[in-house]
């Protein structure tokens, strides 16, 4: 099969791009699989180009390149088919809008595969028929504003399949959208084989990671350390993440360690890209999120033979964890349970020896070769029975395309309608 995947930036460094990327090579194995980035910034991707994928781009940023488009006049023109309800979509605009949509109206691809909701909604308008349209989830229909999931409901009836990468998402997908015809999977992120040796467990080290954000809640991490620490203060704990412009938490991050006086026991480390070699450092990772799309830092501590002790919050954790077998499950913001949780695998040797081999063992089953088993079943099972039902589907097609033109015209007039009063008070 032919495999395209159509993503934001794949020279950027992020979640998506990475298990984008790891599902690629290992799809390329056994077949012609190619990602379509709409942006390239920089010379080389930086986590470096998939093995055995051709890359190509839609829009060249890079101001030293020949090629450079970022100060064309329809690059300035905000996009009308990329969803304003995407969070991306200040960086879309007239430019994006005609090359993706010359890219999906002539591409020979058997299987088109989109990786974010707006590029997803590009997919569903513009792609010309034939291939099996897929797209991937990799946040929660929870996460999305309210805008961005009426859109979805319009225009995610034109897709023959979507995943998810919990199943408690793909049940919001089945039960809260009318999505008639559209088979919904989920299909867990998968995480390579750790190249280092696992953690021992011995070492006196908790180690969390994740952007420095509120969701994070990092701060009722920092709390229940402060009582891990008075009753076994040879413990410490390392913060790997930075912060950025929707939320960061490191000042008052760094405020809260002062005042708990844990200066010498609690480290914002900072960015670590992969986190591969710090996670076998620690011999317990935690996770205090409030919430979860899937929980990769989950997954590859576990991978690294780390026992996670971890929020019980939406999706994720509950999906991965089998709590008292391979970490632990505590209530949401539970400052006092998450510590006892934390002290009881710090008081018991064997219990985190045993948690951490069996954390190892667990974590076998996101291994790339049988996750990329799964997508490439579904492909199969959309392109070998899927031509006759998408041309039965055709009507359905239709009134999913009116419902989702009538909807863009709402937008753009309220759009406009906003845009009068706001120059009308100015």
């Amino acid at each position: 099969m032919h495999i395209s995947f159509l993503l934001h930036n794949a020279y950027g460094i992020g979640g998506t791009i990475r298990t984008t990327f790891t599902l690629a090579t290992t799809l390329a194995e056994q077949h012609d699989v190619e990602i379509v980035s709409v942006f390239r910034h920089r010379d080389a991707p930086a986590l470096g180009a998939p093995a055995g994928v051709r890359m190509s781009h839609l829009v060249d940023l890079r101001r030293s390149s020949p090629g450079y488009e970022g100060d064309r006049a329809e690059h300035a023109a905000p996009a009308t088919v990329f969803p304003r309800g995407d969070t991306r979509h200040r960086q879309y605009s007239r430019l994006t809008d005609a090359r993706i949509a010359a890219h999906l109206g002539t591409m020979e691809a058997d299987v088109v595969v989109g990786t974010r909701p707006g590029l997803n909604i590009h997919i569903s308008r513009q792609a010309r028929c034939g291939p099996v349209r897929v797209g991937q989830e990799h946040l929660t229909l929870e996460s999305h504003s309210y805008r961005l999931r009426r859109e979805i409901r319009h225009r995610y009836g034109l897709f023959d399949a979507v995943t998810t990468v919990t199943e408690a998402d793909a049940r919001d997908y089945r039960t809260r959208l009318r999505l008639p015809g559209v088979r919904i999977e989920a299909i867990p992120n998968s995480v390579p084989e750790p190249a280092r040796p696992p953690a021992d467990c011995d070492a006196k080290w908790i180690v969390a990671a994740g952007r420095l954000h509120r969701v994070k809640r990092y701060d009722v991490l920092i709390r229940a350390f402060a009582e891990v620490a008075a009753a076994r203060p040879e413990w410490r704990l390392r913060i790997y993440g930075a912060g950025d412009a929707s939320g960061d938490e490191q000042q008052p991050l760094r405020a809260l360690v002062e005042e708990l006086g844990l200066g010498e026991r609690v480290f914002l480390m900072g960015s670590a890209d992969p986190m591969e070699a710090e996670w076998p450092r620690g011999s317990i990772a935690a996770v205090t999120s409030e919430r979860e799309s899937f929980g990769m830092t989950i997954v590859e501590a576990m991978r690294c033979g780390v026992p996670v002790v971890a929020t019980d919050c939406p999706h994720g954790p509950a999906e991965i964890i089998e709590d008292g077998t391979d970490g632990r499950l505590v209530p949401l913001g539970d400052t006092g349970a998450f510590a006892r949780a934390l002290l009881g695998l710090v008081d018991d040797d064997a219990l985190r020896h045993r948690m951490g081999r069996a954390a190892r063992s667990s974590a076998a089953r996101f291994d790339p070769a049988p996750i990329a088993e799964r997508h490439e079943r579904l492909f199969a099972e959309l392109a070998g029975g899927g031509a006759k039902g998408r041309s039965q589907g055709r009507l359905r097609n239709a009134v999913q395309r009116s419902r989702g033109d009538v909807l863009d015209g709402a937008y753009a007039l309220r759009h406009k309608a906003a845009g009068v009063i706001r120059r009308g008070r100015a």
